[in-house]
């Protein structure tokens, strides 16, 4: 029998990093497929150090797995919960879902996997993973 994975029985993985709500004002450049420099404004809806949800004013035009600037506004920067990688302008990121806006409203929406080291990620002091142990 073949089976069909879909979203309601797909098997979930876990998550790199936790991801944190947050509501803030980015843009997003890419070149597109005859290298014209693209920009659209978006607005993220969750964040974590591996990756960035945002959601676009407006449709645009970014295919799977293309590779994008992703850079907050700087009005969002310093809020609380921002990560690290976040504050310190652009990062380079890849495009790993898509969702297509709907008739009833629903924005387009964009999931992003930064493109940053993991070594840059904070890492617990050495005395604190021996204390848990």
């Amino acid at each position: 029998m073949k089976h069909i994975w879909t979203e309601k029985n797909a098997p979930r993985t876990p998550r790199a990093a936790e991801r944190v709500p947050l509501t803030l004002p980015a843009r997003l450049t890419w070149k597109d497929q005859r290298g014209t420099t693209r920009f659209a404004s978006v607005v993220t809806r969750d964040v974590s150090d591996m990756g960035v949800y945002v959601e676009s004013h407006t449709a645009v035009s970014i295919p799977l797995y293309r590779l994008v600037q992703f850079q907050l506004e700087p009005q969002g920067r310093d809020i609380a919960g921002v990560p690290d990688t976040l504050k310190s302008g652009r990062v380079l990121s890849a495009v790993y879902r898509v969702k297509p806006s709907k008739p009833s409203g629903e924005r387009q929406g964009f999931a992003l996997r930064l493109m940053v080291d993991p070594r840059r990620r904070r890492v617990a002091p050495a005395e604190d993973v021996r204390a848990t142990a």
